[in-house]
């Protein structure tokens, strides 16, 4: 019952509610905070002052008011709605569950009317602090909303089953335990109390006075009031309207909005609604019982770990003290690597953990609720949130899949020491896998009558040889310089062919793959010598063969960057040779490269039939947002470049690709922008929360906007309040400079604020969030602005 509690706050005052109301968006406030949170807009503002002057805007720009503080630059950007151009903005508050409210722009005036009696001022607003769905009020002011008397039974069982001993209820100071109640004052007593408050003469001789536990009995079974229609406040619900999804009166039926509509029998309805949330309720009871179970398996493996982890170092201790004094130093850089593994696996399993019970506290209370909810007896009262609460469960049913309860990590140490090496290869010691189920692949082939070049292109094939047996589950293709330099990985996947562009003109480069598995990966095989075209100056070159423009996005821009183009080998020059170069084996430790800072190629771009130097572009890399990483209410379309949100919470996803090195530029285009939402771009981590808005935790770097300014967010820290926001058909572009380790934003191609954040370091992910009120599109691939590239040629 206790997880219950939450459940039965007001949002506003932290309270229990006391008379709750029901909003349209199938909340609930006190009357009382209802009342508090009015906002008065003005005349001009509101909808039906627009459509009467013929303006033609919608009902929802009302909410085209000023959202923000004036009071502070680092403001967070929800502010409270302001009243009248005369009135000053008024800061945002708290409540004590943390949700956001928005207090009046001016006192309420004096009356001595109850709360929902006195007089609501005209065009009043009233924003529900969870959603932030907002309305205008019509006449009867907060009257208009359906009372909860459902959820006020429920209140009312869990005080008195919290209640250790009924108090009495006169008591001024401490109130002492009852020992009477009185059936007709419906009050309790103590015994001096009764004497001086209900003594036993007069009129009040007639009155009942029974023990407290039978009177606490009494006041639970008595007829709760008749519900009473809205519209008709003298009448009683009698019918359910199908269609409105409400109880009505018979009045509602014969002249109001409802005449038309199809009716149903109030009982049966209640039935039907009674039956449909118990069938959700097994539904989400098995989850939880499956949540449970899961979570004595994570905290199992949180000491199966521990364990492992034992183990696993007193075995590398053992193999490393039989070794010479050599291999000392070695040692010790071993020995953390494991204690990092080991923090990190239970690392993830504790947060895991900690998810998991936070998600399952939240469904055992709402499972609680619902339960309560059900044992009422109020037909009108319990129809009135039924909907609303079996959305709620079935959402909940479905966030518990998904994956949600499978193990994000193992607990075995997938790794061994291979203590064989002789002294000299002391420092190429290495873990290795330790539980090798098959071989490693065979040495690929490089296939030399696909391979060629053209221009500052070079496209590679390869296979596996024919009598191979282990199956390689991907190859890793590398580079040099063009210099005789390192190599460098510029394509890891499961194609057998790849394009590179963006190479020197007149260079010869020199081109290796290998493949690998589970178990490791195979030997290198022989190094192919490719030469580049001579360079023709800034004479335009265009490919010889006809390119179809939805496969240019997948064409591979640079050698170093994460994209790549599995087009055929076209004809042209191509001079090669074999090079015998020695096989060395190598831990894969990295699935993508990324360009690498200072690389000056070459490349192609928009439009594509045209090769530019790529000093003005740098490295361009192509990618979509990736579904697989992303919230379960993004909405992806337009193969993965367009998304929107089906939540009214924010909600994140990142891109596919991650950038550590050079510099990289995006722009992300307004397709929908209803209500002046709050949208926030930037780069995030791959373990960044997925569902509050971009920037609250320490794993991503934002630029949150709306329709008037913008502010960046770090780790919930907000700054740099800059003026000019965005709407339908704006372009947000994002700049992220690994080079000097920054991040910049633009919007409309121009740059937003000073330079966001500095010291970026690591691995980011292009992240954008948003809700249902927008729609963005992702385009990649575009150079760094012009003012950019020579401002950084300069510096």
């Amino acid at each position: 019952m206790e997880e219950m509690e939450e459940e039965l706050k007001c949002p506003v005052c932290g309270s229990f509610y006391r008379e709750p109301i029901i909003l349209p968006c199938s909340h609930n406030l006190c009357q009382a905070c209802a009342r508090n949170i009015l906002v008065q807009t003005p005349e001009s503002e509101s909808p039906q002052s627009r459509r009467a002057s013929g303006s033609g805007v919608s009902d929802y720009d009302y909410l085209d008011l000023d959202k923000m503080s004036l009071y502070s630059e680092a403001d967070s950007g929800y502010g409270s709605y302001g009243g009248f151009a005369s009135a000053p903005t008024t800061p945002c508050q708290k409540s004590p569950n943390g949700v956001r409210v928005f207090p009046p722009a001016m006192p309420p005036p004096v009356t001595h009317l109850s709360p929902a009696l006195a007089p609501v001022p005209r065009n009043s607003c009233i924003t529900c602090p969870q959603c932030h769905r907002s309305l205008i009020l019509d006449d009867r002011g907060l009257r208009g909303f359906p009372k909860n008397r459902v959820l006020e039974g429920v209140i009312d069982r869990y005080q008195q089953s919290k209640a250790a001993a009924l108090k009495c209820q006169l008591c001024e100071k401490a109130p002492k335990e009852a020992t009477v109640m009185c059936e007709q004052c419906d009050v309790f007593y103590c015994d001096p109390c009764r004497l001086r408050c209900h003594p036993p003469r007069g009129p009040l001789a007639k009155h009942r006075l029974v023990p407290p536990a039978q009177g606490r009995v009494s006041r639970r079974l008595s007829p709760r009031k008749v519900s009473t229609c809205t519209d008709h406040e003298l009448e009683n619900h009698s019918m359910y309207c199908v269609q409105c999804k409400m109880p009505v009166c018979y009045q509602c039926l014969e002249e109001g909005k409802h005449s038309s509509h199809e009716v149903k029998a109030l009982g049966a309805m209640w039935k039907l609604h009674k039956s449909q949330l118990s069938q959700a309720l097994n539904g989400l009871s098995d989850r939880a019982k499956e949540a449970k179970e899961f979570l004595v398996q994570l905290r199992n493996m949180v000491q199966q770990i521990q364990e492992n982890s034992v183990e696993f170092e007193a075995c590398l201790v053992a193999q490393c003290d039989a070794l010479i004094d050599a291999l000392n130093r070695r040692k010790a850089q071993l020995l953390a690597r494991v204690n990092k593994e080991h923090e990190h696996k239970l690392k993830v399993v504790r947060d895991q953990i900690s998810h998991c019970t936070v998600k399952l506290r939240q469904t055992t209370g709402l499972m609680e609720y619902c339960l309560e909810v059900i044992k009422e007896n109020d037909p009108s009262g319990f129809l009135q949130i039924s909907d609303a609460l079996i959305r709620r469960v079935h959402l909940t049913e479905d966030q518990w899949g998904k994956g949600t309860l499978t193990p994000r990590m193992t607990t075995d140490f997938d790794l061994s020491l291979d203590n064989s090496p002789l002294l000299q290869s002391i420092h190429q010691l290495d873990f290795v896998q330790m539980k090798a189920s098959s071989p490693v692949p065979a040495t690929p082939i490089l296939q030399l009558e696909e391979c060629c070049t053209h221009n500052n292109s070079a496209t590679l094939s390869w296979k596996q040889p024919p009598l191979s047996m282990v199956p390689a589950e991907g190859y890793i293709l590398e580079l040099d310089d063009g210099n005789g330099g390192q190599f460098r990985e510029v394509y890891v996947g499961k194609e057998t062919m790849c394009t590179v562009d963006g190479l020197h003109f007149n260079s010869t480069y020199n081109a290796r793959v290998k493949a690998f598995n589970k178990t490791g990966v195979s030997q290198y095989s022989k190094t192919l010598v490719l030469q580049t075209s001579e360079d023709t100056d800034s004479e335009e070159q265009t490919p010889p063969f006809p390119v179809p423009s939805e496969r240019l996005p997948l064409r591979r821009m640079s050698p170093f960057s994460s994209t790549l183009n599995l087009q055929p080998s076209f004809p042209g020059r191509s001079y090669f040779d074999f090079r015998s170069s020695p096989h060395q084996l190598s831990l894969h430790s990295s699935l993508q490269s990324l360009n690498a800072p200072g690389c000056n190629y070459e490349t192609q771009s928009a439009p594509y039939s045209q090769l530019v130097d790529i000093k003005k572009l740098l490295a361009v890399a192509w990618f979509a947002f990736d579904p697989g990483s992303a919230h379960s209410d993004i909405i992806f379309s337009n193969d993965n470049l367009t998304v929107t949100c089906s939540s009214y919470d924010d909600r994140v996803v990142l891109g596919k690709t991650g950038f550590s090195k050079g510099v990289h530029y995006w722009e992300l285009t307004v397709d929908r922008y209803d209500n002046h939402p709050d949208p926030a771009f930037g780069v995030a981590r791959m373990d960044v929360m997925k569902d509050v808005m971009l920037g609250k935790d320490d794993k991503a770097w934002a630029m949150y906007v709306d329709n008037n300014r913008s502010w960046f967010m770090h780790n919930n820290s907000h700054t740099n309040r800059t003026e000019g926001g965005i709407t339908k058909g704006a372009t947000i572009g994002v700049l992220l400079d690994l080079n000097r380790k920054t991040l910049t934003f633009f919007i409309n191609d121009e740059q937003q604020g000073p330079i966001a954040f500095e010291n970026m370091e690591g691995l980011f992910f292009p992240a954008v969030s948003l809700n249902r009120n927008v729609q963005v599109t992702l385009h990649t691939g575009l150079p760094v602005p012009d003012f950019y590239s020579s401002r950084a040629s300069i510096a």
